[in-house]
This record gives structure tokens, C-alpha cells and sequence, in this order.
């Protein structure tokens, strides 16, 4: 309480002084922080509502969260303590609610907030002002601009008051007026929007003019309101809410060390020329420094207008770096344009490259590519040796072919005696083959004219050698199906579908049946002999073709032209296209080149057009062609058959 002693004797100057400063023994005796007087000024009319509250209660004064205290708010004209009155005054800790203002309330009033080791002061003005005579709304007025031909706002000034109403759960009521008549929600092109807010639609020319928004509210058992008044006034020119384009919000991968520039996008919708300030942030610190010494900065904003589809300005202003360090990674950049219509922003973050691992795939791949197309080339190349290497090196992966029952490995048919090059096929059959394969590679073979027994049926001693053998060295010569006794007696079969072979060896075993005794002497050697090879070739086909029981192993000592080998039989053709065949003529025509190997001359035969026919022996199993020839040749492997059926591995 102040002391009122000696008070007659004080002059009036100085006791106003006192209580303008509020230098009275209520609060002025302790040693508060003094936040001095609020910026903001509280206006009100006679009979309304009037709002103090205080922004003591803050972290920027202290830890209210965790820190005790209590408020004080005191009258600086008296010094006293303001407490509650009914129907007047409403004290609800950091707010102070003059329920009928008067005119005596004009003045400062001051809050002290006490913790138990410190205190803080604070002072808030209030402003009473009369009516002005013949108008309606509040003689203080805020100032809104409309943008002609555009929807638009008018906003209430009273947001603070309607949430700290709220806050009590009062829920007050809203009205608005132009000039002194009231404005109906959702009519005409008005509409009551997000509580405080009047839109109108499509604004004209006559919409300037006085707004006033009125709040009625319950408080303190008592039935009040307060009102702010807006004069708002239609332009031609205009400005929107900035949008910013760049950056999007996005995550930009870099290398560390490298420079690294972004730009800042923003596009202002406007007529004339706003007022529109683009500001680059890192986390919360702003960039201003536009030199470009510096390792980061930004450039002068630049400005360049649209007309079409939307009227507006276009700003951009650059982030650049000079070198990208670690610290400038994880960090979020932000580009805010600023305008009296509000604010927009986007932001990017930096993040160190992913490590390219193109190259090292591409290397991979290619690698791998090589090595796959040069192993294939390498395969392709050295098929034979690969394939008669692992047979030799791993004999075990093989079945033991002297436990299936058959007694040759190769049943070998040649042209008889009848056909052109009888001799030098002869001397192929006879000699070579068996100097060869059986001593050198140890094979069985069984040879027409060497192993036949003496007086056995022709037929019985096909069916019966080529049942007893696992393969099939038919040799033919260009003249083989070529000659004229063999093209007539194969020309009915040359075009006959393989499902025919099986009847024409049982016509074959007919018809030899019968020439035995219808032929005279003479010719029986010469019948028989092409009798015999016709027979063999169709059975050994049929085994082929459609059992599949035997393999036939084609092999060719003389080039066969187009024009020779249409003259073969279809059968013959199609295995021939099928497995292709051992060439015994390209081992010669390499040796001839080579001049390295033994020649023999031979005659042409003018018949033939002068084709060279010469059959040099080569006797060397590692030769290539006789490579090839074991490599067809039944493998002689060393695994025990078992009745259970295994994958083998077939090469």
C-alpha cells in the first residue's frame, strides 16, 4: 500500500509524475526486469470489452513449464493491486477483461510476474475513445486492401481475443456489417469464413467502404461484446501469394569437392509491382552474402515478367557453392519468398552421390561376355580334343560297353567291288580303317569281305553283324548313289518318306531271295554286291531313323557336289543334314596343301570332270580326321551298368 502520509504536502506536479511512472511503494520497491511498455496498444469505445494480456509468460523470460509463479497486474495511476470486481473487471492471470469499459480506464497498466527467485514487469496501455458522432463502427480503424476482379478477404482483427476465449470454452459469436447494415452469412457474395475471415466473391468497384466485425460473448456472468472496424479500399493492381517452384522439396545427390549451384523459382501472380523479398536459409540461419569469394552465396535476384496463361512476375535468385563439404550434406536448404499476402518456401537436401557402380558392372559384364563368347569360340574350335580328352581323363563317367551284349564296335559298310574307286575305298576299308581304330585305338570293327563267313546268306549276315555292333561307318565316294546301276535300283526310294524304309528292306530280302534264282553266274557277283550295299544302308537307316537303336557315322572320302547329292536317297540326306558327316577328302586336300604329307597320283577320270580322288593313308590317331572318327566311335568307359536308370553324361 502506498503511504499517505505527508500527501497534502506534495505538491500535484510531482505526485502526477509518480503515478505516471508508476514509482509507488506497491511495485516499485522490488528490482524486477522491467520489459518496459508493449508496442501494442488495447483501443476500445465506452461499454465494450476491452482485452489486456500479457506476453510475460514466455520461454523467452523464463521456464514457465517448470518454474512456479504467480501474477500481479497493478493500475500504475494508483499503484494498487487490480483484483476482481463483478460486472467491471475480470482478472484471469496473464489477462485482464474490462467488462464495461469507461472512459477512467484509459491509461497503463502493469504486470508483475513473481517466481521464487526472480520477478519481471511489464506494461500494456489502454486507449478509450469516444463514437464519432453519425458513424458506425469504431473510430480507430484498420486498413485492408480488396483486389478488384478477384475473390478476396476481409479479416476481423479480434483472432486473440476469440482464442483466449476459446480457451475457457466460451464459444462467442461473430457478426459483420458494412457501414451500419448487417451482412447475412452466405448471401449475396459474402460468406462467413474460417472464423474471423469475410470472403467476397468476384470484388467490384462499390465494395470499398467501412467493414465491422462484432464479437458477442458470455464472461463473468455478464453479456458484452467488442467490435474492430476494417476500411477497405479496391485496387486495379494486385499481388498474390508467391509460389515458389524451386527447389520442390527434393533430395539432390552430389560429389563432395565438386561446385554446386540451385536456383530459387518463384512466380508472384500481380498486377503493377509487388513487394516481394526471397531469402535463402540453411536450417534456420539466413544467407546474405553475395560475394562471390565466398565459398557459399547467393546471386542478385532476377526479374523477368509473364503475360500468358497467368499476369505475373517471375523472380529467381541463385545458391551457389564454390566446394561441397561434408557439413553441407544432411542439411536442408530453404528458398522463403516473403509478400504482404503471406509467405512460401521450398527446400532441398544435399546427399553425397551414390558410388557409380556402372563402370564396374559394365567391366563385369563385358568380361564375362568374352570369356563366354571366347569359351564358346575355344569349344567350337576344339570340340573333338576337349571331348576325347575327359573320356580319356575320366573314364569312370562312362558305361562299360563290353557288358551290352554286342560284339563289334562299328559295323563298317563300303561300296562293293561293283562301283567306281572300288580300290581306293577298298584299300580305306580294308587297311586303313582297321590300322587305325583296331591296333592303334583298339576298337572292334566288322568288315564286309573280311569277317563274313563263307557261304552265309546275305541278308542273315546284315541283320545278324549290324544287331551285334554299337555303330554304323557307312563310307561312300561321290560315284556311291551316283552310278547308274545303284541310281536304278534307289531311284523308286530316292523320294520315299523315312517311315517307308522298314518295307523296302523287307522287299530288298524278297527280292534278293529271288534273284538267286533267276540271275545266271556272271552277274551274281555284281547283283549280290549291290544288293548287299543297298540292304545295308536301309537297315542301318532304319536303326538310325526310327528306333534310334544304332548310330550311323557318315563318312565321306570324296567332296559330294549339289548336283551328286541329289541323287541320294532321302533317308541318307536327311541324317546327313541332321549330324553331319567325317570328311575324309578335307584331311587330304589340307595335306595336299601342305605339301607335308604322301602323295598318290591317280588318273583323272574324265567321267568325274577331273576330280582329284586321291586317298593318302594317314595312320596317326592324333591326325584330325581320325580324331573325329573317335570322337563318333562308342565311348569305352569303365562305370558298371546298374538295372537303375542314371543321368549319364553324354559328350
Amino acid at each position: 500500500m502506498c503511504s499517505t502520509m505527508g500527501l497534502s504536502l506534495i505538491p500535484r506536479r510531482l505526485l502526477f509524475f509518480l503515478g505516471t511512472f508508476g514509482i509507488c511503494s506497491g511495485f516499485v520497491q522490488e528490482n524486477c526486469t522491467n520489459y518496459e511498455l508493449q508496442f501494442e496498444r488495447v483501443y476500445s469505445i465506452p461499454g465494450d470489452v476491452a482485452m489486456l494480456n500479457s506476453t510475460l509468460v514466455s520461454p523467452d523470460v523464463f521456464n514457465f513449464t517448470t518454474v512456479p509463479y504467480n501474477i500481479t497486474w497493478y493500475d500504475s495511476k494508483t499503484g494498487h493491486e487490480i483484483n476482481n470486481q463483478t460486472g467491471r473487471i475480470l482478472v484471469q492471470e496473464m489477462t485482464l477483461w474490462f467488462l464495461q469499459t469507461t472512459l477512467d480506464d484509459n491509461g497503463e497498466y502493469v504486470t508483475i510476474l513473481r517466481t521464487p527467485s526472480r520477478c519481471f514487469m511489464q506494461t500494456t496501455k489502454l486507449i478509450v475513445d469516444l463514437p464519432v458522432d453519425g458513424e458506425c463502427g469504431r473510430p480507430r480503424k484498420v486498413y485492408q486492401a480488396l483486389t478488384k476482379g478477384f475473390t478476396d478477404k476481409v479479416s476481423c482483427p479480434l483472432e486473440d481475443q476469440i482464442k483466449k476465449l476459446m480457451s475457457y470454452n466460451i464459444t462467442p459469436s461473430l457478426k459483420w456489417y458494412k457501414g451500419c447494415e448487417p451482412i447475412e452469412d452466405e448471401t449475396d457474395r459474402y460468406t462467413y469464413w474460417d472464423k474471423t475471415k469475410l470472403r467476397i466473391d468476384q470484388v467490384h468497384s462499390e465494395d470499398n467502404g467501412l467493414y465491422t466485425c462484432t464479437l458477442t460473448f458470455t464472461l463473468g456472468g455478464l453479456r458484452g461484446s467488442m467490435s474492430e472496424t476494417i476500411n477497405a479500399w479496391v485496387k486495379a493492381e494486385y499481388t498474390l501469394t508467391p509460389q515458389v517452384h524451386e527447389p520442390a522439396n527434393e533430395i539432390i545427390k552430389t560429389e563432395i569437392g565438386s561446385n554446386f549451384t540451385k536456383r530459387c523459382l518463384v512466380f508472384v501472380p500481380c498486377v503493377g509491382i509487388p513487394i516481394v523479398d526471397i531469402m535463402w536459409l540453411v536450417e534456420d540461419d539466413f544467407i546474405f552474402s553475395t560475394d562471390p569469394t565466398d565459398r557459399i552465396y547467393i546471386s542478385e535476384t532476377r526479374v523477368w515478367s509473364q503475360d500468358e496463361p497467368v499476369k505475373g512476375l517471375w523472380f529467381e535468385k541463385l545458391l551457389m557453392f564454390l566446394e561441397l563439404k561434408a557439413k553441407d550434406f544432411n542439411v536442408s536448404y530453404t528458398c522463403r519468398a516473403y509478400s504482404n499476402r503471406g509467405h512460401h518456401e521450398g527446400y532441398f537436401i544435399l546427399q553425397p552421390a551414390d558410388p557409380d557402380i556402372l563402370l564396374p558392372i559394365g567391366l563385369m559384364l563385358c568380361g564375362v561376355t568374352v570369356i563366354f563368347v571366347s569359351s564358346v569360340i575355344i569349344y567350337y574350335i576344339f570340340k573333338v580334343d576337349i571331348v576325347l580328352w575327359f573320356r580319356r581323363a575320366f573314364p569312370v563317367f562312362y558305361p562299360n560297353k563290353d557288358l551290352d551284349g554286342k560284339l563289334y564296335d562299328a559295323y563298317v559298310a563300303y561300296p562293293q567291288p561293283c562301283a567306281v574307286g572300288y580300290k581306293e575305298v577298298e584299300e580305306f576299308a580294308l587297311h586303313t580303317l582297321p590300322q587305325v581304330l583296331e591296333k592303334a585305338c583298339g576298337y572292334k570293327l566288322f568288315i564286309v569281305g573280311r569277317d563274313c563267313l563263307p557261304g552265309e546268306a546275305m541278308v542273315d549276315s546284315v541283320e545278324e553283324n549290324l544287331q551285334a555292333s554299337r555303330s554304323v561307318l557307312l563310307l561312300y565316294t561321290a560315284s556311291t548313289f551316283t552310278s547308274k546301276r545303284h541310281t536304278s535300283s534307289m531311284s523308286s526310294n530316292n523320294n520315299n518318306t523315312i517311315s517307308q524304309i522298314s518295307d523296302t528292306g523287307e522287299n530288298l530280302k524278297n527280292k534278293t531271295m529271288h534273284d538267286k534264282s533267276s540271275i545266271n553266274y556272271d552277274s551274281e557277283k555284281e547283283v549280290y554286291s549291290d544288293t548287299r550295299q543297298q540292304f545295308e544302308c536301309v537297315a542301318a537307316m532304319h536303326r538310325a531313323l526310327l528306333e534310334g537303336s544304332l548310330k550311323v557315322v557318315l563318312v565321306e572320302l570324296e567332296e559330294i557336289s549339289p548336283a551328286q547329292l541329289a541323287f541320294f536317297p532321302e533317308s541318307l540326306r536327311q541324317l546327313r543334314k541332321r549330324q553331319g558327316t567325317v570328311c575324309w577328302w578335307k584331311t587330304t586336300k589340307r595335306r595336299q596343301m601342305s605339301g607335308t604329307c604322301m602323295r598318290r597320283t591317280e588318273d583323272k577320270d574324265e567321267e568325274k570332270g577331273g576330280r582329284d580322288t586321291k586317298m593318302a593313308p594317314s595312320p596317326s590317331p592324333s591326325s584330325r580326321f581320325w580324331k573325329e572318327m573317335r570322337y563318333h566311335m562308342p565311348v569305352r568307359g569303365k562305370r558298371e551298368i546298374f538295372p537303375e536308370k542314371t543321368a549319364l553324361l553324354k559328350l
